[in-house]
């Protein structure tokens, strides 16, 4: 009986515990490494530490960027980095914008093959494609740096769009970002109500497997 009540015990507690890990594994792995932003844009178009202090309209801004970039026949991928510790154990590259896109473009070059930006509070780095071309670079230097007057988030959608159109790949922001942005939180809203759904049937199950059976009145003797 003390095994059932413990395991019934255990199957309560279930969702508390599921959900911190669920929220936190990613971000554990992306601290533990060496660099994180590469683990992350090798599968992803952005990288967007929490330190950045981007606005959720701001963020939705910058993912339909560069999906509609993609699209376009521009991959394009993004590293927001806003502090010392968004670099992992490499922060002697911090405030070297070229120097860190540099390393980071080596880094992804197995998986990716288009033009890298990394935008840090005092400029960006640039590699790939077009890297040294002297259209791609005035763009750079007519997006100005992200400074507190402006933030990471204004500087970092204004270059990814003056690079699209140094390209050839004009991008508006203020038809992209009325649609996105409510698409997300839908998807978000649902994936959250599929997720507790889940959590609330593994506890279910789990708490029946820990009652004991009951085969009929004799068992009560």
């Amino acid at each position: 009986m003390a095994d059932s009540t413990r395991t019934a015990r255990t199957a309560r507690r279930l969702p508390q515990r599921i959900l911190p890990l669920a929220a936190f594994t990613f971000a554990g792995q992306a601290l533990a490494d060496g660099d994180p932003a590469s683990d992350v844009l090798v599968a992803q178009t952005l990288f967007l530490p929490q330190d950045a202090g981007l606005q959720t309209r701001q963020q939705a801004q910058l993912g339909a960027l560069l999906s509609a970039a993609r699209r376009s026949g521009f991959p394009l991928r993004v590293a927001v980095i806003a502090s010392p510790t968004d670099l992992g154990s490499i922060t002697e590259l911090w405030r070297r914008p070229e120097s860190y896109a540099r390393f980071l473009g080596q880094e992804l070059s197995l998986n990716f093959h288009g033009t890298l930006l990394v935008v840090m509070p005092n400029g960006f780095g640039l590699y790939g494609p077009g890297a040294h071309s002297a259209g791609q670079r005035a763009a750079l230097a007519h997006a100005g740096s992200g400074g507190t007057e402006r933030g990471l988030g204004a500087t970092a959608i204004a270059a990814v769009q003056r690079l699209a159109a140094a390209a050839g790949h004009p991008l508006t922001v203020g038809a992209i970002s009325t649609r996105a942005a409510p698409a997300n939180n839908d998807y978000l809203a649902w994936l959250a109500l599929l997720i507790g759904a889940l959590l609330i049937m593994v506890a279910w199950i789990a708490s029946l497997r820990a009652r004991p059976l009951r085969s009929g009145p004799d068992s009560a003797a």
